[in-house]
C-alpha cells in the first residue's frame, strides 16, 4: 500500500497544476481560473497567454471539481423513447445522434445515450437526468402522454424534444419537419401521376409523425375509404404486416404512401411476394431520405427531412435554454425525392 500511495504521489506531482500555467503565462492563478471558467474579466493577450500556457503544460481540467464550482457537469442526456433494438434498426436515430454529438462537441460538451423504451427504464432515467447527472436533455421519439416531458418540466431540466410534442406544443421547446406538407408533397405528387386508389400506412398515431403524416394524406384526398389507412410501427416487419392488410382489404390499390423508409422496404417486400411489380402495379412513396431509400429494390421516392439541420437546432435551443432562453419552436421544411419505385 506504501507503494502504491507513493506512486499515486509521484503522478500527482508530475501533473501540471494552475500555478504551473500561471507561472508560464506569466499571469495570477486567479487569471488561470476565470479563463477556465469562461474567460469573465480576462483580457484578450492574458486569455491568449493562458491558452499558450495550457498547450504547452498539457494542463487537463479536473472536471469533477470543475463542476462543482460551476455546478454544471457539461454533458447532455439523448434520451430515446423506443426499445434498444430500434437504435440499430432505424437509420434516423443513428443520425440524430451523430449529429447531436458533433455539434455538442464543437462545445465541448458530451453526450449521453440513453434508452427509455419502457416505463421502467422512463422512471430510472427520469431519476437519473434529474439528479445533476447531466445539464439538460434532448428527448427522441416521444409518445403522447410519455410521463417524462411532465417529470422533467416539474424538475426544472432544460430539455427540447425532437418532433411536435403532443400536448405540450405551447410549453415545450421542439424542432420539428414539417411532416404534414411533407405527406401533402407525396399523395399529391403519386395522384399527379396518374393514381386513384392511394392507401397509407401510418406511423404510431400517438406520435407526432404518425399524426401529422395522416392529417397530410387526408388535406390532398379528403375522406377516404377507411380500408385504405393502417397503421404501422416505424418498422420493416411493421411496413411487411401494413401491406400485407392493406392487399387484403383493398385489393385494387394502386399507390401506397408509407410513413417512414424502413415500412416503405417492409411494403415493397410484401408487394414482391404477393406478385405485384414496383412501380407498374403499385407505386410506394416513402418518408425521410435514410440509406434505406437508396439501399431499396426499386429504389424510393421519399420525403427528405433534414436530419442534420435538426440536431444542430436541437442543440443550439438547448444551449440557448441553458443561457436562460424561453421556450421556442422550429419547423423545417420537407423536400420530395422522386426515384424508381414511384
Amino acid at each position: 500500500m506504501a507503494g502504491t500511495e507513493r506512486n499515486r504521489a509521484r503522478l500527482e506531482r508530475a501533473r501540471p497544476t494552475m500555478d504551473d500555467v500561471a507561472a508560464v503565462a506569466g499571469v495570477s492563478r486567479g487569471t488561470v481560473s476565470r479563463w477556465l471558467n469562461g474567460g469573465h474579466n480576462v483580457s484578450g493577450p492574458a486569455a491568449e497567454a493562458v491558452e499558450r500556457a495550457v498547450r504547452k503544460t498539457g494542463y487537463v481540467v479536473n472536471q469533477h471539481a470543475r463542476s462543482l464550482v460551476t455546478q454544471r457537469s457539461d454533458s447532455v442526456a439523448f434520451i430515446l423513447s423506443e426499445p434498444q433494438d430500434r437504435l440499430f434498426e432505424d437509420p434516423n436515430f443513428n443520425a440524430l445522434l451523430r449529429g447531436c454529438t458533433q455539434a455538442l462537441a464543437e462545445r465541448d460538451i458530451t453526450l449521453l445515450l440513453t434508452i427509455a423504451g419502457t416505463s421502467e427504464d422512463r422512471k430510472r432515467v427520469g431519476r437519473y437526468v434529474t439528479a445533476g447527472h447531466v445539464d439538460g436533455a434532448l428527448l427522441v421519439s416521444t409518445h403522447a402522454g410519455s410521463p417524462l416531458i411532465d417529470e422533467l418540466k416539474g424538475r426544472g431540466l432544460p430539455f427540447v424534444v425532437c418532433g411536435k410534442p403532443l400536448g405540450h406544443e405551447r410549453d415545450v421547446s421542439y424542432v420539428a419537419a414539417d411532416d404534414r406538407d411533407g405527406a401533402r408533397q407525396m399523395v399529391s405528387y403519386l395522384r399527379s401521376r396518374g393514381h386513384r386508389t392511394i392507401a397509407t400506412i401510418t406511423g404510431p398515431l400517438d406520435t407526432p409523425g404518425g399524426v401529422e403524416c395522416l392529417a397530410g394524406y387526408h388535406d390532398v384526398l379528403g375522406d377516404t375509404d377507411p380500408r385504405l389507412v393502417v397503421t404501422g410501427d416505424y418498422t420493416r416487419a411493421g411496413g411487411e404486416a401494413a401491406m400485407e392488410q392493406l392487399l387484403r382489404q383493398a385489393p385494387d390499390l394502386d399507390a401506397v404512401f408509407v410513413s417512414s423508409d424502413l415500412m416503405a422496404a417492409g411494403a415493397i417486400a410484401a408487394l414482391h411476394r404477393a406478385g405485384r411489380r414496383v412501380p407498374q402495379d403499385v407505386a410506394v412513396g416513402g418518408f425521410d431520405d435514410s440509406e434505406v431509400a437508396t439501399a431499396s429494390l426499386p429504389p424510393l421516392t421519399t420525403i427528405r427531412q433534414p436530419l442534420g439541420r435538426i440536431s444542430a437546432e436541437m442543440v443550439r435551443l438547448l444551449l440557448g435554454h441553458l443561457a436562460g432562453d424561453s421556450y421556442a419552436a422550429v419547423i423545417l421544411p420537407t423536400e420530395l425525392v422522386v426515384r424508381g419505385s414511384a
